[in-house]
């Protein structure tokens, strides 16, 4: 079982090195990141961005920038494309964010030229390693797509089956949360909850096992559950949590990260390739996580 991010950059080791396109690289946290993430043997990188900014940089953190190629590209939609071409030419294994907005490198990502299409719809899954949780907790969507509908929480779910599946959990328990746990008709999130369980006993939500409607507490608490008389299996035990919408999601996330202190990696999931996608606040150890988790994605291709 992964417990936490040492199991999750041992198994990177395994599987690694990959190969990363950064897009705007002239950033000190990703520098790090990445030449941390060099000196394990997880991935090697790409770095597109301001040439002299990089090796600046680089000079600061005593990094040996000799040991990566790099791109010389001021501009940020231009470096972005740059980026992710390199990765839709077959040159990287995914793109990760550097020092640009993330509405410009998921436009590059969706370009019909040289982008990352796949039709599919793309999600972020941010995962957790909290002192007070035994495994590893997958979260989505805290950052991506505002107030899903039922197809697409059904997408939301299925991108997040492929990055627990990637870190080999081989049947991750979804918890589908919301305000409380009964069914309420003046409550949507509560209504598609039961669909969406419904829709994996049938068949439809493949390679894991769906429940809910969930409050937080019996999703992630025994206790909780126990208390209230709720004995579905994915009851206190949940691998990944779909959160109703965005503003849910994002309190939850930052609430694990600025008060739980956990460390946490993010990724956008639903391209060809993994995208990955941290917070500029997120420090460099997330980050390095987050190529860790990238790795294991592009492994599980």
């Amino acid at each position: 079982m992964i417990r936490g991010f040492k199991d999750v950059l041992n198994l990177a080791k395994k599987k690694g090195p990959k190969t990363i396109s950064v897009a705007m690289a002239n950033d000190k946290e990703v520098l790090l990141a990445v030449n941390e993430a060099k000196k394990l043997g997880i991935a090697d990188a790409i770095l597109v961005g301001d040439k002299d900014e990089i090796v600046n940089l680089a000079k600061e953190i005593d990094m040996d920038i000799d040991q990566f190629e790099i791109v010389d590209e001021k501009d940020l939609k231009e470096g972005s494309r740059k980026a992710v071409q390199l990765v839709s030419e077959g040159k990287a294994h995914m793109v990760m964010k550097g020092l640009v907005d993330t509405s410009i490198i998921l436009k590059a990502v969706l370009d019909e030229e040289i982008g990352l299409r796949t039709g599919k719809l793309l999600s972020h899954v941010a995962v957790f390693d909290l002192e007070t949780y035994e495994k590893i907790l997958l979260v989505t969507d805290a950052a991506m797509n505002i107030a899903p509908n039922l197809e697409q929480k059904k997408q939301i779910i299925e991108n997040a089956v492929y990055v627990a599946h990637s870190l080999d959990i081989e049947e991750p328990k979804v918890a589908v949360v919301g305000a409380k746990e009964k069914v309420n008709p003046k409550m949507p999130a509560t209504v598609d909850a039961q669909k969406l369980e419904e829709m994996n006993k049938k068949g439809e939500i493949k390679g894991c096992m769906v429940g809910g409607p969930f409050a937080l507490d019996n999703a992630i608490s025994k206790e909780a559950a126990k208390h209230k008389g709720i004995e579905h299996p994915v009851a206190g035990d949940a691998d990944i949590i779909l959160v109703p919408y965005i503003e849910a999601g994002n309190i939850f996330y930052k609430s694990l990260v600025f008060l739980a202190k956990a460390e946490n990696a993010g990724v956008i999931v639903g391209a060809k390739a993994p995208v990955i996608l941290t917070s500029r606040a997120d420090s460099d150890k997330a980050k390095l996580n987050s190529i860790a988790l990238g790795v294991l994605m592009a492994s599980n291709k």
